[in-house]
């Protein structure tokens, strides 16, 4: 496959027990009635037993200070997992609104921009949603340009197409899916490694590659793009 020059989350404590008072009586001796009566000596009456002791138990304390409910911890961030770099899929067929044109790779991104405008311009005139991610075709390259099909996937078909405009079907069949991160000016670096790639699992590739624009490129900054290339096989 000739690749491109593409410049590119509380306890309570107890309370304690009531104390008791015991009293003891004193019975008065009665003298007999020819002895004059003897002065009662007042017995003292016993002193009140001593509070018992109270124990640990019982004894009144300060209610402990109520447990801290531990912090919850922050929730840990979320992995980044790898994309995906030479996954054998299976390409679906879909309809498609297609707009053909060509391209200098100086100007290369420029040019496929235009063509998404276009079609888009097409669809919102005629008030179709597309029913997928925009993507390019490339069907041909050398070291001056290439030639592309911009499609966008459309449930229904819409009309007054203009000349270099067609309704088709996306490509099918086994392909390799990789992913691209970044502006298209470095997407030189990805379809090197792809090369790569081919040749150490010594796969044969058609004359042919596709990319799909996972981040609408009309809304999108350049360097924050994901697009998914995908290689067919023979």
């Amino acid at each position: 496959m000739n690749c491109p020059r593409l410049v590119r989350v509380a306890m309570v404590a107890l309370i304690p027990a009531a104390i008791s008072l015991g009293m003891a009586s004193v019975q008065a001796q009665t003298p007999p009635a020819a002895s004059p009566a003897p002065t009662a000596t007042p017995v003292p009456a016993p002193a009140a037993p001593p509070a018992p002791a109270a124990s640990p138990s019982a004894a009144p304390s300060t209610p402990p200070a109520a447990a801290e409910t531990p912090a919850t911890p922050p929730a840990a961030a979320p992995v980044q997992t790898a994309d995906p770099f030479g996954d054998q899929i299976t390409l679906t067929p879909k309809t498609v609104v297609i707009i053909r044109g060509n391209a200098a790779w100086d100007s290369a991104f420029d040019t496929l921009i235009d063509s998404f405008k276009s079609l888009s311009a097409l669809l919102d005139k005629q008030g179709i949603k597309p029913a997928g991610n925009s993507m390019i075709v490339y069907t041909s390259t050398d070291d001056a340009g290439f030639t592309f099909l911009a499609e966008i996937p459309v449930e229904q078909d819409p009309k007054n197409l203009t000349k270099d405009m067609s309704i088709g079907k996306s490509p099918d069949g086994k392909a390799l899916k990789f992913v691209h991160r970044g502006s298209y000016d470095n997407m030189d670096n990805t379809y090197e490694a792809i090369t790569n790639h081919l040749d150490d699992k010594k796969l044969e590739a058609k004359d042919t590659f596709i990319e799909e624009y996972i981040t609408d490129p009309l809304k999108t900054a350049e360097d924050k793009l994901v697009i998914n290339v995908y290689v067919p096989l023979k």
